[in-house]
C-alpha cells in the first residue's frame, strides 16, 4: 500500500472542506442567537404581570419583538439544517437516500419557517 492508496499525505481525498469553520462558526452564532432569545422571553416572563393570553398576544404584537423572533427562528432552522446535513453526510453512505433525505430535510425546514413567520405575524 503506499501513501497515495490510504488517504494520507499530499494526495488525500478532501471530502467537504469548506464546510468546516464557516459552519462550526454558524453553528454558535444561532446558538448565542436562541440564547439571547431565551434571556429575553425569560426576562419578559418574570418582569411581567399578565400572564393571561392577552398578555402574551400584546408582548408578540410588538413589531420589535416580531422581528427578533423571525430572525431567531431563521437562525433555529439554519442550526438544524447544518446539524442535520452534517448527520446525513456523516451516517448515510448510499449517495441518493442522502440525497433524498437532505432535500426532505430543507423541505421540511422550509415548511416550518413559513408556517412560523406566518403564525408570528398574525399576532
Amino acid at each position: 500500500m503506499s501513501i497515495n492508496d490510504n488517504g494520507i499525505g499530499p494526495k488525500r481525498r478532501v471530502v467537504g472542506a469548506h464546510y468546516g469553520v464557516r459552519d462550526w462558526l454558524a453553528q454558535r452564532v444561532t446558538a448565542v442567537l436562541m440564547a439571547l432569545y431565551t434571556a429575553i422571553l425569560l426576562i419578559s416572563f418574570l418582569t411581567g404581570q399578565n400572564f393571561t393570553y392577552e398578555g402574551w398576544a400584546g408582548l408578540f404584537a410588538q413589531q420589535w419583538f416580531k422581528l427578533i423572533s423571525a430572525v431567531t427562528l431563521l437562525g433555529l432552522f439554519y442550526h438544524a439544517w447544518v446539524g442535520m446535513r452534517d448527520v446525513w453526510m456523516d451516517y448515510v453512505r448510499a449517495v441518493g437516500l442522502r440525497l433524498f433525505l437532505q432535500i426532505a430535510t430543507i423541505a421540511w425546514l422550509l415548511g416550518c419557517a413559513v408556517w412560523s413567520i406566518q403564525i408570528i405575524w398574525s399576532v
